[in-house]
């Protein structure tokens, strides 16, 4: 069951050693007498990118700590394996340069996708290029040396979601990417329906408290190779006691998704009754996650919360409320927001684990403080 394997998953050999807790290898290097052995197990390493056996020589390479956490959550995702780098852009830049270092460089991407994730795909890496199309259109973009498939759902920020296994058909031979941060495990397993590998940004949901940054990728043992060999060139390693907090986090996983999403389910029936609101979006598969577009000023609604931290970043303990278009999709541009539905007045809002009437008492002050309903055309 989820929940047991939430707790369980990392640790199954920890009272074995006499541990309770997980232990934290801080080690940057490991020592080894047997020089010859080294030289081959680099080697080893080098040729295939699997996980050494034995200490790992040194910290890019692995780590006892984060290998826990992978462990964990490719249980979790029902995948091979997984693979852990020092943030979720990271995790996908790795994936893009794995995929472009094997002469498929192209993405075929699906809108919207997290703002960083999108502007990524635009140039900023050597011989990686893009094509955006709707779910749709995801089978005549394909080329020859089209490498992966990206998609998010429920999607940043507008909450879309997609059809897993119809965009998996679509992709045919072409490795399906889901970005899965907004879901977690909790709420859909994208592997099982043909996503050959789920993203994280593993600072959100997974860390769960605001205080630890990660990425991670649960995938196929054969694309995890690559991704190390990646990892060790790039040097995006995630730092052990991040990997010993997100293995932690993992544990509370299934119980913090639940309740944020009860509350997320009662504040969105309130919302989309108050007059300041104009839409409320929530996800058919629930979460914590809203996206209320207001009638008014939504920058009224940013500066007026209290008890609501205004802030980027989600998946927390505390209820976060942003406004994508100024932070966290101001970076594609006015036509990349538009192409990607994502309205001016759209708020996204991360659900804690606050009381509701509290949560609700806030936000209700601060809706009718962002000024009359316009009337104007968008």
């Amino acid at each position: 069951a989820m929940d047991t394997e939430a707790v369980h998953a990392g640790r199954e050999d920890l009272a074995a050693m006499g541990l309770h807790a997980p232990p934290i290898d801080l080690s940057t290097t490991h020592p080894s007498a047997d020089s010859r052995a080294e030289a081959a197990r680099i080697d080893a390493f080098a040729a295939t990118g699997a996980r050494p056996e034995g200490p790992p020589v040194y910290a890019r390479v692995d780590n006892a700590t984060t290998a826990r956490f992978e462990d964990a959550l490719a249980r979790l995702e029902g995948t091979d394996t997984a693979v852990a780098f020092a943030s979720g852009m990271a995790a996908l830049t790795a994936l893009l340069l794995a995929r472009a270092g094997g002469g498929a460089g192209h993405v075929v991407a699906v809108r919207p996708l997290y703002g960083c994730s999108d502007h990524l795909l635009d140039g900023v890496l050597p011989g990686v290029s893009v094509t955006r199309t709707t779910p749709d259109g995801i089978a005549a973009a394909l080329r020859p040396d089209t490498g992966l498939v990206l998609v998010e759902t429920p999607a940043n920020p507008t909450l879309v979601e997609l059809d897993i296994e119809a965009v998996a058909r679509a992709c045919g031979p072409v490795p399906l990417v889901v970005d899965n941060t907004f879901a977690t495990p909790v709420l859909q397993r994208p592997a099982a329906h043909g996503a050959r590998a789920v993203l994280h940004s593993a600072t959100k949901y997974l860390g769960g408290h605001g205080d630890v940054m990660g990425g991670i990728v649960a995938c196929d043992e054969e694309l995890a190779r690559d991704l190390r060999r990646v990892r060790f060139a790039t040097g995006a390693v995630l730092h052990p006691l991040a990997g010993y907090l997100l293995l932690r986090g993992l544990a509370t996983l299934p119980v913090r998704v639940r309740a944020q999403s009860a509350t997320a389910a009662e504040l969105a029936r309130r919302l989309a009754e108050h007059p300041a609101v104009e839409r409320v979006h929530r996800p058919a598969i629930g979460g914590g996650m809203l996206a209320v577009e207001v009638a008014g000023d939504p920058h009224r609604v940013i500066a007026e919360v209290e008890l609501i931290t205004p802030a980027v970043s989600l998946g927390g303990v505390d209820t976060l409320v942003q406004h994508p278009a100024s932070i966290s999709h101001r970076v594609i541009g006015e036509e990349g927001r538009r192409d990607g539905g994502i309205e001016d007045r759209l708020l996204r809002l991360s659900v804690g684990l606050e009381d509701v009437e509290d949560l609700w008492d806030d936000l209700d002050r601060a809706l009718h403080a962002c000024g009359n309903p316009v009337t104007d055309s968008r």
